[in-house]
């Protein structure tokens, strides 16, 4: 059973649709790449999949017992993030909140699990660091620990190395193949053409005819040579 069925979905605000008829699926191990020109909707396609927002058409279902705030979200940093004033261990363990229910402390399950994600990323050394003091790879980091205490199958990451030089990015990605190896299901929305590389499957978002197949059939298509197109612009 998938953990994300995308059936005949148009996407959109206040009743105007700007995607439509969207399928996709997301099965368990899945690297998913959404890929796709500025401004088409994969922002919006983001905050549907985090039930922000609802479709103006069609559905989204979760399987395999797989809930909403259960999906861990690395969101695109901002400058104002970049500089928050708080430990690299406090941000971390922020992402343990779904777990208090009614409680309102940090118990020593959280606790717990926000220092094994902190060494599974190798930052926690840094846990008493200031988050503002530490470089943009070590800032991912700490941000990919923090969606990692939230995800129990599937994280969702929106532009996760914008801003990082070659040597951050080339680091991160390596981690997220890594956690997508150890069983946990990966969607990346990147503008970054590099990153379809690491993916097992595509979804390239236009306003109509969005392709969604494995990384093999994309590269066979034109939406690959249009993504190709976009990636060479950018970088000129």
């Amino acid at each position: 059973m998938s953990y994300i069925k995308v059936e005949h979905v148009d996407l959109g605000y206040e009743g105007k649709s700007m995607v439509w008829d969207l399928n996709f699926k997301l099965d368990k191990n899945d690297y998913l790449c959404v890929v796709g020109e500025n401004g088409v909707g994969k922002s919006t396609l983001i905050k549907t999949l985090l039930s922000l927002t609802k479709p103006i058409k069609g559905r989204i279902e979760l399987g395999d017992g797989l809930k909403p705030y259960e999906i861990g979200y690395l969101p695109q940093q901002t400058i104002v993030q970049r500089d928050f004033p708080a430990t690299v261990g406090e941000i971390v363990l922020s992402g343990c909140l779904p777990h208090l229910g009614k409680r309102l402390f940090y118990g020593k399950a959280e606790k717990e699990m926000a220092k094994e994600k902190m060494e599974l990323m190798g930052i926690y050394h840094l846990r008493k660091k200031s988050y503002r003091f530490l470089s943009g790879g070590q800032q991912q980091r700490a941000l990919l620990a923090r969606a990692l205490c939230a995800a129990s199958k599937v994280i969702l990451l929106d532009e996760p190395v914008t801003g990082l030089d070659p040597k951050a990015t080339a680091e991160f990605y390596q981690t997220v193949v890594n956690l997508n190896k150890s069983g946990l299901s990966v969607i990346m929305v990147t503008h970054d053409i590099q990153a379809v590389d690491y993916a097992s499957h595509v979804l390239h978002v236009s306003a109509e005819n969005s392709f969604y197949g494995s990384k093999k059939e994309y590269t066979k298509s034109n939406h690959w040579k249009i993504l190709q197109a976009i990636g060479g612009n950018e970088h000129e």
